[in-house]
């Protein structure tokens, strides 16, 4: 394999990716996917666009103002404007970009690709001691951050960084700055294989990984998921709820859209009501959100409003079956579930319209082999268990990462997901491979009993994961949120055993269930399951008696223990074991 010359001045991330026999097969199957060995994704996504469609179309909403293609077009020239004439930005530089979805943290993103540098995008949540670990990893000259993010930022160890905030109306404010310029600027010419973006993931447990994507790869994505799932059109109004840190938000509010001249409504905050009621205000058509706020605006009686959208993806977690069904029969809408990675760029299994199997995820999506794999990296048999492994245009590359032998295994991306795949190619998630709990000789996968305890009128969330056991080796542990006024004891705690037999294969209940005050989650929301691992191997510092609600204020102290079934049930110290 050979890369193609480098308009790089700064050789960080190429000089970092890993060896060529550790990288993913990559594929290039279908012809919109056969790019020239000169490109820039900016210029694909914005300037083709403007030239294609006129710079009038409106581009990015809010609900305070609308920028079209040629302000945006423009913006994203004077922040690369800024990098390269303020700040001496040089082609390779990572710009670490922080703050909410709003169209100049956009502009930023488009100004760092034009000025040839490489976008470090994160999350707006992430403290100081979080960002001082990225930072340390990606290594960052300059940080472009909306001001009312800043003081996280500058807590962070970060001696070598200029950082510059934006939105304070102060005389050396990017914005203010930028004001200066002409808005003109010749993007600069990168290789379709020059590192265009670093995206980390969540890094629910160890050292984040910090994932390096292509110019090339920013189009792939939308070549293919989107071009052949999601169908978009010049005059879609894309909306969702991801941050634009998350890949996932990247792609489906800004990627997307923009490849195909559509605009996009972008949200800083939104809880699952309001944004029901967005989307029947502004007029909405597609719609990117996770399954827990479609069961909120159903369970809030706010189908109706989501009446107008044409397309609705869900991502982040899996999308149960029951979740699909209530949202097609209450509005029409069938739901596009698809499981992505950070390592992927975005989403490569999936399906639409007709070829929806409600429960299944779908099929590969065009562009991209899926298989499920055994431990001796072989594909099992239809209708059996096993490990997702994908290949396609995009691929995992870590920077200087030695995890990357385990995600990537004889050319496959392995996403670390048991799937189970039909006879039609149709795939269906068990769990996260380390989420599948062996007790008794039996696989028990954790989301599973966790959507079934979910159902019950007394849980608020759930987490279960597999617990050391001297007679089964594992049992199954579910640690609960009780909704208010439910009294932590061990009478909830066997309705709810009793209530989850009833509801899947008995031998799958929890036989310990541990009431807490709330659930660890990671800054875009996805459940820790590495901490509850974590818990389940330890004493919890702190037990409430039977009867009582955990008193602790922070996730991870427990209110009750509770181990239930055919064995005697004992009290020992305040905790029922």
């Amino acid at each position: 394999m050979e890369l193609s010359p480098s308009v790089h001045v700064d050789t960080f991330c190429r000089d970092r990716l890993p060896p060529f026999e550790q990288w993913p097969e990559l594929r290039f199957d279908l012809p919109e996917l056969r790019y020239p060995p000169r490109l820039n994704c900016a210029d694909v996504l914005l300037d083709r666009t403007v030239a294609r469609l006129g710079p009038d179309r409106r581009c990015l909403v809010t609900f305070d103002e609308t920028w079209t293609y040629g302000e945006l077009l423009r913006n994203a020239n004077r922040v690369a404007q800024v990098l390269t004439e303020d700040l001496g930005v040089v082609p390779g530089n990572r710009v670490l970009l922080r703050g909410p979805n709003n169209p100049w943290l956009v502009a930023c993103w488009f100004g760092v690709l034009k000025a040839g540098a490489v976008a470090v995008t994160t999350m707006s949540l992430l403290r100081a001691h979080e960002l001082s670990t990225l930072i340390a990893i990606g290594r960052p000259v300059v940080a472009l951050c909306d001001h009312r993010y800043a003081d996280e930022l500058a807590g962070a160890e970060a001696p070598a960084l200029t950082t510059l905030t934006y939105g304070a109306d102060t005389p050396d404010d990017l914005i203010s700055r930028c004001a200066g310029k002409s808005g003109e600027f010749e993007t600069v010419d990168t290789a379709a294989d020059d590192v265009a973006l670093i995206a980390f993931t969540s890094g629910t447990t160890g050292r984040p990984k910090a994932t390096l994507h292509f110019h090339r790869d920013v189009p792939a994505n939308s070549d293919t998921f989107s071009r052949h799932v999601l169908k978009p059109t010049a005059d879609d109004l894309f909306a969702g709820t991801p941050p634009l840190g998350f890949t996932f938000g990247l792609g489906g509010l800004v990627v997307f859209p923009l490849h195909v001249g559509a605009a996009t409504l972008l949200l800083e905050r939104a809880t699952p009501e309001e944004l029901a009621g967005i989307v029947a205000e502004y007029g909405v058509t597609v719609l990117f959100t996770a399954p827990t706020a479609y069961r909120a605006i159903m369970a809030g009686g706010l189908g109706d409003r989501l009446l107008g959208l044409r397309r609705c993806v869900s991502a982040g977690e899996a999308l149960p079956a029951e979740t699909w069904h209530e949202v097609h029969d209450g509005t029409g809408i069938r739901l596009i579930d698809g499981i992505g990675a950070t390592e992927m760029l975005h989403v490569f299994v999936s399906a639409s319209d007709d070829d929806i199997r409600p429960g299944s995820t779908g099929r590969a999506v065009p562009g991209y082999q899926a298989a499920v794999l055994g431990v001796d990296g072989l594909p099992v048999a239809d209708g059996l268990p096993g490990q997702l492994a994908v290949k396609g245009p995009t691929g995992c590359r870590y920077l200087d990462d030695d995890r990357q032998g385990v995600y990537v295994r004889d050319g496959w991306n392995h996403t670390g997901d048991t799937y189970i795949r039909d006879a039609d190619g149709y795939f269906w998630y068990q769990a996260r491979s380390d989420d599948m709990i062996v007790s008794s000789g039996y696989n028990i996968a954790g989301p599973e009993v966790e959507l079934a305890l979910a159902q019950h009128p007394d849980v608020a969330e759930c987490g279960v994961v597999g617990a050391p056991d001297e007679r089964r080796g594992t049992v199954v542990k579910a640690y609960v949120v009780l909704r208010p006024g439910v009294s932590a004891d061990e009478a909830t705690a066997k309705k709810l055993q009793e209530y989850v037999k009833q509801a899947i294969a008995p031998y799958k209940y929890p036989r310990i269930v541990e009431f807490v005050d709330a659930l660890p989650r990671t800054s875009n929301g996805k459940l820790r399951r590495g901490e509850l691992r974590a818990w389940s191997k330890s004493v919890p510092p702190t037990a409430a008696p039977a009867g009582t609600a955990g008193t602790a204020g922070t996730a991870g102290t427990a209110g009750s223990g509770i181990t239930a079934g055919s064995e005697v049930t004992e009290v020992n110290e305040g905790r029922v074991q």
